[in-house]
């Protein structure tokens, strides 16, 4: 756990130590980033950093976790329209890229197998109640609330940085987004949708 600072010039220098280091990992991992480049890039040094994290591997779990807290806070799970929410983090990861990598870093070097992290509870046990639930009233197709959830975020991943056919970026035109968003929308809905909804209209 990290030790949080306790005046404004401590707070400005703990945020810029997490934004070099976020940036940081992102790009090279937890094994090849460099304490040097992010006191260089925080503008601050190696005490202040081990002071506020102790070490680098307690930096990436800072970092890691705050990501994770902000995809769970920033796009929350709409279980009566998870095709809307599939979009929503397909636009995330948009304007975030460096959460996708630190979650791919953490799988390479971490855990390569099972969840993610040790307290995935936190962050899937809402988002399972909500699938659940709507699944109970009919809403949404049966099946393992995990499995639908897990298929429901890999194809919202269908384009981002950890896709091995193509990674979208945001310097692209709109109009490229809006189609992928599209389709995107329409396949969620198809593959999460109950049979009584997947029933051809006549």
């Amino acid at each position: 756990m990290s030790a949080q600072p306790q005046t404004s010039r401590g707070a400005a220098t703990y945020q810029r130590i997490l934004d070099a280091a976020t940036e940081e990992f992102a790009q090279h991992g937890i094994a090849g980033a460099r304490i040097d480049r992010i006191v260089s890039a925080a503008r601050t040094n190696k005490a202040q950093l081990y002071a506020y994290f102790g070490d680098k591997e307690r930096l990436f779990d800072a970092i890691f976790l705050s990501s994770l807290e902000r995809i769970t806070n920033v796009v929350p799970i709409d279980a009566d329209d998870l095709a809307d929410w599939a979009v929503r983090l397909y636009d995330e990861y948009l304007r975030r890229p460096d959460l996708i990598r630190l979650a791919t870093w953490t799988r390479l070097e971490r855990r390569p197998a099972g969840h993610l992290v040790e307290t995935h509870e936190h962050y899937d046990d809402r988002k399972l109640a909500a699938i659940a639930e709507a699944q109970a009233a009919g809403r949404i197709r049966a099946g393992d609330p995990f499995d639908i959830l897990a298929m429901v975020i890999a194809m919202s991943m269908a384009w981002s940085p950890v896709s091995n056919v193509y990674a979208a970026t945001d310097k692209e035109p709109d109009d490229v987004h809006d189609k992928r968003r599209a389709l995107l929308r329409d396949c969620v809905r198809r593959a999460t949708a109950s049979a009584e909804q997947d029933q051809p209209r006549r």
